[in-house]
């Protein structure tokens, strides 16, 4: 009898990604033949919806490894991560990656996070880790994001480097056990409040360097909004943790 392979999946949450879509998805998957996409959409005007359906059909044979999840209105990056983490648990992950559809995550970084993902429950792609990797970024910019992680870092009391970054792998006893349903937090504040409950779960973390590449088609989702609710959000995290709130 074969062994059965882990099942990974890939959570791409999109809105108006049409450029990007059709260029990332194959790419993903010439990464290892053990990966599946979720495609989680939020209702882009842009046809991506149209695209992840006619992706799905692509890559539906010899097994389907694209799905797609529409969802009718854009609510924001942290509903759509829980979304796209509950639906891929339904479809049978054994673990799940999240990364970003507009290759500022590189595909050729799977790999990594596979191998290492085999012992420990997280494994997290940095941005800080390894000295500053940001690519196409003002020095402004730079230095917002750096000086955000390190107030994020003392606030929490994590040893993150890397605590607003958004790509990941995790290990489907770890999002059953953190309660991500739970979540409220959306943009930079969710990728926070998932790496404080790894934390408070004991979860074993490991974080690798990579590239981080400012996109170069489609346009940013940034907000002001964003921003300020990660400034927040750290202080409820240690408070609720203190209440047994959390």
């Amino acid at each position: 009898m074969e062994p059965t392979m882990t099942r990974t999946i890939v959570v791409l949450p999109t809105y108006n990604e049409a450029e990007n879509l059709p260029l990332i998805v194959p790419e993903i998957l010439d990464q290892s033949p053990a990966l599946e996409v979720l495609i989680v959409d939020d209702g882009s005007p842009d046809g991506t919806g149209k695209l992840a359906d006619q992706l799905a059909e692509q890559f539906l044979l010899p097994t389907p490894r694209v799905h797609v999840l529409h969802r009718p209105l854009k609510q924001g990056l942290g509903a759509a991560y829980r979304a796209g983490l509950a639906a891929a648990l339904d479809i049978g992950a054994d673990q799940v990656i999240q990364m970003d559809a507009d290759f500022s995550h590189p595909p050729d970084k799977l790999p990594v996070l596979l191998h290492e993902i085999e012992t420990h429950d997280v494994v997290l792609g940095s941005r800080y880790v390894n000295g500053i990797t940001v690519v196409n970024w003002p020095i402004e910019r730079i230095l917002l994001s750096w000086f955000g992680n390190l107030y994020a870092r003392r606030a929490t009391g994590l040893p993150i480097s890397d605590m607003t970054g958004g790509f990941r792998c995790v290990r489907r006893q770890v999002l059953e056990k953190m309660g991500f349903e739970r979540i409220r937090a959306d943009g930079y504040a969710f990728q926070i409040e998932m790496n404080f409950r790894f934390a408070h779960i004991g979860a074993r973390i490991k974080e690798i360097p990579f590239f981080f590449l400012d996109r170069e088609r489609g346009e940013s989702k940034l907000t002001w909004q964003i921003g300020f609710e990660a400034l927040w959000i750290v202080w409820w995290l240690r408070l609720a943790h203190r209440l047994g709130r959390l």
